[in-house]
């Protein structure tokens, strides 16, 4: 861990690291850009051997030694550099002093209605065109949170690997399967050979509460979740066994998409478990 310090902004190496934050360059390389030393830390404890480089400043490893303490675990050397070499790196405005670059790891549609163990999976989310990245990364984070088995994101949705949903994950992104780019009705199909009901979550279907009431949530469970402004479109809907709306109590014109979906997750997560 006592590499030079990187200190030419201008480096092809630097430009190299922060052409990430385009899809382009992602897609190319099937890398992606990790910041923060919590999502790093992340990474290091559940899935080291996608970390590739590690670029730290001296400060930010002084304030966060047990980075460095992960990544010798790993066998990973931590790249020195320069605040000034991080700022072009980072997609943030205000960079932490911790950037990774990291192998993207996709998993296929089969391989989560297999399971780790081979049983089919008992709750997933299912994203539709959902197009915010703040939106997608907190989705991630909540089916994390709740124990959910998957995420599978349609062709649809936003690039999972988008700078933006990466650090809205904060870390879940290396603690929950992710599958992309599919079609949902080959999704929908998968579901029902899995005996995993589709419960779309949508303003046009019947009240949460009545759902958990008749013992709805109690089942294999996907979530399905459309986009934020337009919601899900009725072929969407016909699709889904069944369509259900978080209620309003208060004076809310509308709830944002990613704090309904929490809820979602939650209401299946403590169904299956009571």
């Amino acid at each position: 861990m006592n590499a030079p310090l990187l200190d030419n902004p201008r480096s092809p190496r630097v430009r190299a690291v922060a052409k990430l934050s385009k899809r382009d360059a992602r897609t190319e390389t099937g890398l992606f850009l990790l910041e923060g030393p919590q999502a790093v830390s992340e990474a290091l404890a559940f899935r080291p051997e996608l970390v590739l480089e590690l670029y730290v400043t001296p400060t930010a490893l002084e304030r966060h030694p047990a980075l460095g303490e992960a990544a010798e675990a790993a066998g990973l050397d931590v790249e020195f550099v320069t605040e000034a070499v991080l700022d072009v790196m980072a997609d943030t405005v205000t960079p932490q002093g911790v950037v990774a670059v990291c192998k993207q790891f996709p998993v296929s549609v089969k391989d989560v209605f297999q399971g780790v163990d081979g049983t089919s999976p008992r709750l997933i989310a299912i994203l539709e065109e959902v197009r915010d990245p703040g939106n997608a990364g907190t989705i991630i984070r909540a089916a994390d949170s709740a124990g959910a088995d998957a995420v599978i994101m349609t062709g649809r949705s936003v690039d999972l690997y988008n700078p933006k949903v990466v650090r809205a994950t904060t870390g879940s992104l290396f603690h929950v399967p992710v599958a992309l780019g599919v079609d949902l009705a080959s999704v929908i199909a998968r579901c029902a050979e899995a005996g995993v009901q589709v419960l779309a979550a949508d303003v046009k279907g019947g009240d949460l509460l009545e759902a958990r009431q008749e013992g709805l949530l109690a089942k294999p469970t996907a979530w399905l979740f459309g986009n934020e402004a337009r919601g899900l479109t009725d072929d969407d809907l016909a699709r889904a066994d069944r369509a259900v709306v978080v209620p309003i109590y208060g004076h809310a014109e509308s709830m944002n998409l990613a704090t309904a979906a929490s809820v979602c997750l939650y209401e299946s997560a403590f169904a299956h478990r009571s």
